[in-house]
């Protein structure tokens, strides 16, 4: 195959660098998200050198998930003098959460849930999936809510503590990994996000329906 004379050009090569520490930045000090370098696709393979990764190009590796932070300076250090083509990864748990469904599922329910005026954070385009972001929650009062739900279906997932997420435009094509709903500033200065509660409901109603064709209710 033969390679594209643009994604190679070293200008385009500089400009995606800038765009992924802007990212990078504006997460870690605008948001208040901690964010960590990822690993990335180096000749098809993923750059942690694991030949059967599970998750090829798309999970933490050096540094660690645990290694995520909101300092400007160590950010920079990362994309400017140490991985410049790594995509930012946002570690969840501590100050935002998420809830992702596959793409199709995620479309309806965000077209329904802007129908009932119900106030939405910010919402990912990741290759196949939605993510949309909520408010820290724990795994035992997620529970609880699922629980009270007659059926939750396995294409939900949910990214709490532990967890994480690509931000745009990730380590690849910038198209891979967009905002739908971009990051809108709360009344902290931080990022207004909504509790995980109202949304729950709706979300597996639209991943029931489109892995069985049939509602919950």
């Amino acid at each position: 195959m033969r390679d594209n004379p643009l994604r190679d050009d070293p200008r385009n090569r500089s400009a995606a660098r800038a765009a992924r520490l802007a990212a990078a930045l504006t997460a870690a000090t605008e948001h208040r998200w901690p964010v960590v370098p990822g690993t990335r696709l180096v000749g098809g393979h993923c750059s942690c050198g694991d030949p059967d990764c599970p998750a090829p190009g798309v999970h933490p590796h050096d540094p660690p998930l645990l290694a995520a932070t909101t300092d400007a300076r160590m950010v920079r250090w990362w994309w400017e003098q140490r991985f410049p083509d790594a995509p930012a990864l946002l570690a969840t748990g501590r100050t935002v959460s998420a809830v992702s469904l596959p793409a199709a599922a995620g479309a309806r329910a965000l077209a329904y849930l802007a129908a009932l005026r119900l106030r939405l954070g910010p919402v990912l385009a990741m290759p196949g999936r939605y993510a949309m972001l909520v408010a820290p929650y724990s795994l035992d009062a997620l529970g609880e809510m699922l629980v009270q739900l007659p059926w939750v279906p396995g294409s939900l997932r949910y990214h709490g503590s532990g967890g994480f997420l690509p931000l745009p435009p990730g380590g690849g094509d910038g198209d891979r990994v967009r905002w739908v709903l971009p990051p809108r500033q709360g009344a902290d200065g931080g990022v207004w996000l909504p509790q995980v509660g109202p949304l729950l409901g709706e979300l597996v109603e639209a991943a029931v329906q489109l892995d069985s064709g049939r509602s919950a209710y």
